[in-house]
């Protein structure tokens, strides 16, 4: 039975080129041009704030591994909020909530790159102490070229 040939697709049409709007928002980025007086007020603030980060998450680490439901972040929020604003609780215990997980997702990534590394040094110990076989079609070392080219200046000509 003879095959057919798909019939050929015609080329879509382009559609009329245009030009994108400009962005109407405005971003501002400036520094702070604050008196030594305000400046140490924001480094109280920031002391104070950052206690209290530092705190929450050091319990987030102690409630452990348990689901997102049972976090507690409730309970650790109406504390924060007794020492701060509700809006800067919230703010810190999701901080805390995240930096536990990605801490957590590096130390379990971590432990299954040395359950590889182990892996791999149990099979080159359980292999045999013979000489290596060359691979097919690899390309010589440096130190195996070396010691070919050097077999070859000792031999006599011949």
């Amino acid at each position: 039975m003879p095959r057919r040939r798909k019939k050929k697709c015609e080329l879509r049409t382009l559609a009329v080129p245009f030009t994108v709007a400009a962005p109407t928002g405005a971003r501002i980025r400036d520094r702070l041009c604050v008196t030594t007086e305000e400046a140490e007020v924001l480094w109280l603030v920031g002391e104070h704030l950052g206690r209290h980060q530092r705190a929450d998450l050091a319990e987030r680490v102690s409630v452990g591994r348990v689901k997102a439901k049972d976090n507690q972040r409730a309970a650790r929020k109406k504390n924060l909020t007794a020492v701060s604003s509700s809006r800067w609780a919230g703010a810190m215990t999701r901080a805390s909530q995240d930096q536990y997980q990605l801490s957590m997702r590096a130390l379990f990534d971590e432990r299954a790159c040395l359950r590889r590394a182990i892996r791999t040094i149990s099979r080159r110990l359980a292999a045999p102490a013979a000489r290596r076989r060359a691979r097919r079609g690899a390309t010589p070392t440096r130190q195996s070229a070396m010691r070919s080219s050097a077999a070859c200046r000792s031999s006599p000509p011949g």
